[in-house]
């Protein structure tokens, strides 16, 4: 029988909106009341779901609702879902850096946590007794960080500046070295959050490559990331969170599909409206509709590889956006960006004055392969001002295509383009 790294039974865990501290006397006062009553607590009746684009009316949220699930000794686990489902929360009550407000949770050995920029370093310490510190925390000697020292600067690629105060690194090297320490320093169980987005590709592919040299160690690996392909590669396991609870868990193989499913729907659901669509940046809500046009200027909601078609949105503003730029992006389901397009790319040349209109990408040869993408549509008014953006606004199917007219379909699994080419031998 497999050895249990963590296991987690009926976790919650419970905010007051808008407050920062635990709460009030009254609130204490009203729970101790209840308590002394045998009656159930007041303020932790799972009564209301953690949907971040709808309006609380209630003064308690539950981040995390009824959590349960085991990780493997050995085993990579990747949690996946979208802004708000509770990922972050529920790292950091593994880590230990807040509590549960009711559950179990049993942990099997050392863990080592790199959460966001900024954590587990002392700002005035330099990055070398940065290391030694962490190396402390985590129970090791002297002796032993001694021994790993030299593979963990090298590794994290600061080494000119590894005796200066981290308060002064970039946060591109802050994460470089937290990573280097974090992976390094031989914990039983390694928890990375997204904080790996801020390195760039290079160091992000070798950030994967020793996340897979941990979980082939034997030791266990906790991953939240954005990016399907990474969790694709490296997982094992799955564990999918929607709006605080648990949507599903098992290999990842059966996790992602789930978890396209959903992030597809909602997509689809606000194909003609996006005014109530949740936005990740900007000062206005001006992006109204959007949709797809062929060539011939209908409305369509697939084309077939290797077809022109239009991405079009309408937008309206009380304000006029001065120097505006308009922007669309691409990306296929795994969270792989396979374009971005604006008016300055294109034309080199901003709008000068504008407050309405219909703004119109077209693609008048992609060479997209079968699949569905993403869509992403934003405005950007100078002096770098987003005024309005909308991540996964909706999707496009891409249908296959004879593309090499050989009575042979081109489907989906090949890549994320394909090129016109001839294979043949000389």
């Amino acid at each position: 029988m497999a050895e249990i790294a963590i296991k987690v039974e009926n976790l919650y865990k419970q905010y007051k909106l808008g407050m920062v501290n635990t709460g009030t006397i009254s609130h204490d006062l009203n729970r101790w009341w209840h308590k002394v009553r045998g009656k159930e607590d007041p303020y932790q009746k799972v009564t209301v779901t953690n949907d971040r684009t709808q309006k609380s009316t209630h003064d308690y949220v539950w981040a995390l609702n009824d959590i349960n699930f085991d990780v493997n000794v050995g085993e990579v686990l990747g949690i996946i879902g979208k802004n708000g489902a509770g990922k972050s929360t529920l790292l950091k009550i593994l880590s230990k850096v807040t509590g549960p407000t009711k559950g179990n949770i049993k942990i099997n050995g050392r863990i080592a946590s790199l959460l966001e920029v900024g954590t587990g370093f002392h700002p005035e310490l330099s990055g070398l007794e940065n290391i030694y510190l962490n190396g402390a925390i985590l129970g090791m000697t002297k002796k032993e960080i001694s021994r790993k020292l030299d593979e963990i600067v090298s590794f994290s690629g600061v080494d000119k500046y590894i005796d200066t105060p981290v308060k002064r690194y970039s946060s591109g090297m802050y994460v470089r070295l937290a990573f280097a320490v974090a992976a390094h320093l031989e914990p039983e169980i390694l928890i990375i959050d997204e904080v790996l987005a801020v390195g760039d590709a290079e160091f992000q592919k070798k950030c994967l490559g020793k996340m897979k040299d941990v979980a082939q160690q034997g030791r266990t690996v906790l991953f939240v990331s954005h990016n399907m392909v990474a969790v694709q590669q490296l997982c094992t396991k799955g564990l999918f969170l929607k709006n605080g609870g648990l949507a599903y868990f098992g290999d990842i193989d059966k996790t992602l599909p789930h978890y396209f499913d959903y992030d597809n729907a909602s997509a689809k659901s606000d194909i003609a409206n996006l005014e109530e669509k949740a936005r990740s940046n900007g000062i206005a809500k001006i992006i109204k509709k959007a949709w797809i046009e062929n060539l011939n200027n209908q409305r369509v909601s697939r084309v077939l590889m290797g077809e022109g078609f239009k991405i079009c949105f309408e937008f309206e503003a009380d304000f006029v956006m001065e120097n505006a730029l308009f922007g669309f992006a691409l990306e296929n389901l795994h969270g792989m960006r396979v374009t971005t397009i604006n008016n300055m790319i294109t034309s080199n040349t901003s709008v000068k004055e504008i407050k309405n209109g219909v703004a119109i990408c077209e693609f008048t040869s992609p060479n997209l392969l079968a699949g569905e993408y993403f869509v992403t549509l934003g405005i950007v008014s100078d002096p770098n001002q987003w005024i309005d953006y909308v991540e996964h606004a909706f999707t496009i199917k891409v249908e296959p295509a004879d593309i090499y007219k050989t009575g042979k379909l081109l489907e989906s699994g090949h890549g994320v383009v394909f090129m016109k080419a001839n294979v043949y031998i000389k």
